[in-house]
């Protein structure tokens, strides 16, 4: 069993972040990519993937089921909320997962990292995760944020773009 996100927490969260955000005028720069290394959000894509909702719908023409409902997914460390995901299996049977399309109130969180947004592509065998939508990724203190979002879980980097937002906090405090 999968444990519970503390959504209200991370959605209190969120909101007191992307104030400072919002409101820190070192943090804004120009509209363009933007590439931090985010080690801490690492995540073992070789690990199953368990997935809890209220409902699921089958389309065995198509490859995919699609979870509605308070929809939690976790893959090793890592756990992901959203109002739906669309599951899409690998040719040649449902044995491999391909991507997770996930849409509204997405919350991606892996030990004391986290990530924000209204959409999330999660492509598991490349084990990219695309966020658009008002996305936002934590890390501690430091905050970024921007238009899209691409982190990469095999080597923790995360690329930035579109009105990118950022407050860095200084080492050693």
């Amino acid at each position: 069993m999968l444990p519970v996100l503390p959504r209200r927490a991370l959605v209190s969260r969120r909101a007191s972040l992307l104030g400072v955000v919002l409101g820190a005028t070192l943090g804004a720069l120009p509209a363009v990519a933007q590439t931090v290394a985010f080690g801490g959000i690492k995540a073992d894509t070789s690990a199953p993937v368990e997935v809890t909702a209220d409902s699921l719908r089958v389309d065995q023409s198509t490859g995919q089921a699609t979870f509605a409902g308070n929809v939690l997914i976790g893959q090793g460390e890592m756990r992901l909320s959203a109002e739906t995901v669309t599951v899409t299996y690998a040719a040649g049977g449902q044995q491999k997962i391909q991507s997770l399309n996930a849409k509204g109130k997405v919350t991606l969180v892996n030990g004391p990292d986290a990530a924000e947004a209204a959409e999330a592509v999660y492509d598991v065998p490349s084990g990219n995760i695309v966020l658009t939508g008002n996305a936002i990724v934590t890390q501690g203190q430091s905050v970024l944020a921007g238009d899209r979002i691409e982190v990469n879980l095999t080597d923790g980097t995360a690329n930035v773009a579109g009105r990118v937002r950022s407050v860095l906090q200084p080492g050693g405090n």
